[in-house]
């Protein structure tokens, strides 16, 4: 799908950007909040920013200082599979 945005010349200037960098800035900003508000999974977000590794995914969420949601239980489930791997 392809979305079209109505910018005035003079506030492209002012953010002083070229279109590919706007266009480029717009997508983060929707992915960004859609993954915030839980809409998005962090695999889909991935996938809709184009980043083939989670490495690179998880370098553009620390550059903006968001941060996976890490509960209790998230730890109490990772430390009882890890001991069920005998790590």
């Amino acid at each position: 799908m392809n979305v079209t945005l109505q910018i005035p010349d003079d506030l492209v200037v002012r953010l002083g950007a070229n279109l590919a960098d706007i266009s480029r800035r717009s997508l983060e900003a929707l992915a960004i909040e859609e993954y915030k508000s839980g809409r998005l999974t962090l695999a889909e977000l991935r996938r809709l920013l184009g980043f083939e590794a989670r490495a690179e995914l998880d370098g553009f969420l620390k550059a903006r200082p968001i941060y996976e949601d890490y509960t209790v239980d998230d730890l109490v489930r990772e430390r009882e599979v890890l001991r069920e791997r005998g790590i």
